[in-house]
């Protein structure tokens, strides 16, 4: 009998087949998940029902995407252990998020009823500062689904030699299918079966992988080691090794898809337990696509394409169907964080602009099909860019600078003060995005160069000068 199925199994690319089906298995999951959404709260925070297991692990899945899995393991084959600092800078936002400024969001969503994060700005500050944001992260949302649609495709790349615009579309296509069904409440529950097949498939390759390249010895003796592959603290300017930390951590702890899924919570402390326990989680996942990246130095040292790194890892260090897993993991990785991206604009065009500036009188069932319109749009647009962008840390170096200049000093000075007006947000919106414009156009943007930190600088500077200068008397 084995000798049978061996015979009609020669020439069939197992990975690729396996991929195919377990694609075709949880779009089929999420569609019939989404029988259950019955309105925009359903579909907007899962009728805030979600318990901590859920919470969390909807939120790791999120967190766990193109960067963290083969954005990582890529730098990693470049600058060795310092990679760690991308997972690592985004498991510390995740757990200020949990104990700092979700549970505060939590009440106040719970208690006035809000759906997205624009409706906390609106209702701190102004309207004027609710669609200017939500604008704003509708281009740069649209630049990370593009990146994480490429994770993905290069993952086809390996295993078949698809070209990136047939593995864009086939990724692009499921997760736009099932997300546009149900929202948070079927990628809530796609996202827990995506967690299981990514944490155990890399828990099971990295051993092997180890071994089979015989350790950190044989690594150190690869061509083109030096000794900063070895240390924790290397960095070569912005978006590497521990200077990452500040221009990821800030994002984690003010993104509006993780803010929402906390909105998604039935009480605060599942937001607290969830998160914080995705947090944690995600600093002890961060060694593994990082070491994984520096194993490939051993037998793959030509590698071209850092997109390419752990997928081909994956391929030809371990055996057929262990890899097959081993792939369909980082596949879960990029459409579960997808799904999350895709929520983010969906959720913030429909609410956030349709309901807000275009039809204020949109009934529950309006809205939810305007919401299911914009992410069928946003998938469409989502899997066009992602053709044309050159690699996963482009289109996210795009979406944190636009997230940390636009959100991140005006959600936390709300939180921390009712001070604040609308003009200072105003300030602090054009200060960031203007920064940020200048040394995107006026630089090579190397090194120090980055453009999200002088937008985050921007920001800042932009908020403090507002603030001191003294308001209108009434």
């Amino acid at each position: 009998m084995l000798v049978v199925v061996a015979s009609k199994l020669s020439g069939v690319n197992v990975p690729l087949v396996l991929l195919l089906v377990y694609t075709v298995a949880i779009t089929a999951f999420g569609v019939w998940i989404g029988r259950l959404v019955r309105g925009p709260a359903d579909f907007f925070v899962a009728g805030r029902k979600l318990r901590w297991p859920l919470v969390g692990a909807t939120v790791l899945a999120a967190n766990i995407g193109a960067g963290t899995t083969v954005g990582a393991a890529g730098l990693a084959y470049r600058d060795g252990i310092s990679a760690w600092w991308w997972n690592g800078s985004v498991g510390l936002g995740t757990l200020v998020l949990a104990f700092c400024v979700g549970p505060r969001l939590w009440t106040l969503a719970r208690d006035r009823g809000y759906l997205t994060l624009g409706d906390y700005l609106e209702d701190r500050y102004s309207a004027h500062v609710r669609g200017v944001t939500a604008g704003l992260m509708a281009v740069g949302t649209l630049a990370i689904l593009a990146g994480q649609m490429i994770a993905g495709a290069a993952v086809l790349e390996v295993v078949a030699g698809m070209p990136r615009w047939q593995g864009v579309a086939i990724g692009g296509v499921a997760m736009t299918l099932y997300f546009t069904a149900g929202g948070l409440l079927s990628s809530a529950w796609v996202n827990a079966v995506q967690l299981a097949v990514l944490l155990i498939g890399l828990a099971i390759a990295l051993p092997l992988v180890w071994s089979g390249v015989g350790g950190g010895a044989a690594i150190g003796a690869s061509a083109g080691v030096t000794a900063s592959f070895w240390d924790p603290l290397y960095s070569s300017g912005a978006f590497s090794g521990w200077t990452m930390l500040i221009l990821l951590a800030p994002g984690f702890v003010i993104t509006p898809g993780l803010i929402q899924k906390a909105y998604g919570a039935a009480d605060a402390r599942a937001v607290r337990l969830g998160i914080g326990v995705a947090g944690f989680a995600q600093l002890a996942f961060s060694f593994l696509p990082v070491l994984l990246g520096m194993a490939a130095r051993v037998n793959h040292p030509g590698i071209d394409s850092q997109n390419l790194v752990l997928p081909t890892v994956m391929l030809s260090e371990l055996p057929t169907v262990v890899g097959a897993l081993a792939l369909a993991a980082i596949f879960s990785a990029e459409v579960s964080t997808c799904d999350a991206i895709l929520f983010m604009l969906a959720t913030s065009t429909s609410k956030d602009l349709y309901h807000r500036f275009v039809n204020p009188s949109a009934s529950p069932d309006q809205l939810l099909r305007v919401a299911r319109a914009a992410a069928l749009t946003g998938g469409v647009l989502g899997m066009v860019l992602a053709v044309q962008l050159a690699t996963i840390v482009d289109a996210l170096r795009i979406f944190y600078a636009v997230l940390i200049a636009t959100l991140f000093v005006p959600v936390v000075a709300a939180l921390v003060s009712r001070r604040p007006t609308s003009r200072d947000a105003m300030v602090s919106i054009l200060g960031g995005v203007g920064a940020m414009a200048v040394v995107f156009l006026a630089t090579d943007r190397r090194g120090w160069w980055d453009p999200g930190l002088w937008g985050l600088i921007g920001s800042a500077a932009g908020f403090s000068a507002s603030c001191l200068v003294p308001r209108a008397k009434d």
